[in-house]
């Protein structure tokens, strides 16, 4: 599709099961190539950004099989001797992928190029190969510009203490550590500046965990992993998405309806899910059960709010914020400029478009909401969540036009059919 007319919706009443975690996938993509025996993995993402990473690890010498239409992936283990030794590796906009692997590949033996779009290749990376360099590594860009193509020259890692620089992606620091237990010996991380979206580390801490890993941390300061460690293959639930579940739950805020999502509770460890308590700041009333969390709209106000934990929630906020009675601040995400686009920029863009007053500040946006919501075609810059995000404006008023709709691919692939379907009386939706 070239555009997508968003269909506005009255009060929904809805309960969805969003798809598998990209998060969890790509974590536990790279835990099972490295651990010893088969791994099987449930409930996978199946997206363009899994899909590189699936075949990224492919391309290193890792058997991989995926079963029901590609939800469930069985996975040879390596044992963390990756057996390839000269790769080029594809990562698409995947920047996981290309940060996990530009880590985990100084512990392998070889040469190997890690290459993407172009906008990859405007991503910053250069805080990750420093601190990898301090550890032993030989890592270099291509353009000398600190972003990708990475070429790592690899013969081991041998460990040691470096600094890492927290305020840019908490992914440096996840890469870090699904790569350290590899090292030769113990690896040690001081984290400099404030670290950003600390539950992205908790959740790759505890993948680690469940494959038998151990990391020790001094408050978000200090990482301390053993080195030479082995973890062993098995079978592993994947949760489904909570960042596909805050467009859910904001649907039922924009239309003032209701949206249950299914198997997300309070004992997820995305951190995402805490958007439900953003949801209610504003005037929704939120039940969380066993296995289930939902939502209901109500009268709508605007919030001051630091999304320095979920910046990528903070961009479904930026649309529900569109339909508040009063102006919403959001603070802390200043890494948003260096996403899949600069997405501060963006919102602000589009939303003017729609005749809602914007302003970029230096780590974040204000909202003004304005009385009356102007039909807009909304660019998407090629940003799978500019496409999902702008997409409730549309629910909540008429003559919005989502451009180049097929950039969802990289995380949702039928994210508008789904939201269709959502939009159906009593839906109960498996996405």
């Amino acid at each position: 599709m070239k555009r997508y007319r968003v269909t506005p919706s009255g009060p929904l009443d809805a309960t969805i099961t969003p798809p598998g975690s990209r998060s969890h996938t790509n974590r536990a993509i790279v835990a099972a190539a490295l651990a010893r025996g088969t791994s099987t993995l449930t409930g996978v993402l199946e997206s363009e950004d899994t899909q590189v990473m699936l075949d990224a690890w492919r391309a290193l010498g890792i058997g991989v099989s995926e079963e029901n239409d590609s939800t469930t992936v069985n996975i040879e283990g390596c044992a963390g001797v990756i057996p390839s030794k000269n790769a080029n590796i594809w990562v698409a906009a995947s920047g996981t992928t290309a940060r996990f692997l530009t880590a985990v590949l100084t512990a392998a033996h070889g040469r190997f190029v890690i290459d993407g779009v172009p906008r990859m290749r405007q991503r910053p990376i250069a805080d990750l190969i420093g601190a990898l360099g301090e550890l032993g590594a030989d890592i270099s860009t291509e353009q000398g510009n600190g972003c990708p193509p990475v070429t790592v020259k690899a013969n081991g890692l041998p460990g040691g203490q470096c600094n890492l620089p927290g305020n840019l992606s908490s992914q440096y620091l996840s890469g870090m550590l699904l790569a350290a237990p590899l090292a030769e010996t113990d690896v040690t991380i001081n984290i400099i500046d404030n670290l950003v979206s600390k539950p992205f580390v908790e959740m790759t801490v505890k993948t680690l965990k469940s494959f038998g890993v151990r990391v020790e941390r001094e408050g978000w300061e200090r990482f301390t992993v053993e080195g030479n460690q082995k973890w062993d293959g098995r079978q592993y639930p994947i949760e489904p998405d909570a960042i596909s579940a805050t467009y859910f739950w904001g649907a039922a805020a924009v239309t003032k309806g209701r949206v249950r999502v299914d198997g997300i509770d309070d004992a997820t460890t995305q951190g995402d899910a805490a958007f439900v308590r953003v949801l209610e700041e504003m005037g929704c009333t939120v039940i969380v059960g066993d296995g289930f969390t939902e939502v209901e709209g109500g009268e709508l106000q605007g919030i001051d709010i630091d999304m320095g934990s979920m910046p990528d929630a903070a961009m479904t906020l930026a649309t529900v914020a569109v339909f508040a009675n009063s102006p919403t601040r959001v603070r802390g995400v200043a890494n948003m400029r260096i996403k899949e686009t600069d997405r501060i920029a963006a919102i602000v863009s589009e939303l003017k478009k729609l005749g809602v007053e914007a302003q970029a500040t230096d780590d974040g946006f204000v909202i003004d909401p304005s009385d009356t919501i102007e039909p807009a075609e909304i660019d998407t810059y090629g940003d799978h969540r500019m496409a999902m995000s702008f997409s409730l404006v549309g629910l909540g008023s008429p003559g919005v036009v989502i451009n180049d709709p097929d950039c969802v691919t990289k995380t949702f692939p039928n994210f508008f059919e789904v939201l269709e379907a959502v939009c159906r009386p009593n839906a109960k939706v498996m996405a």
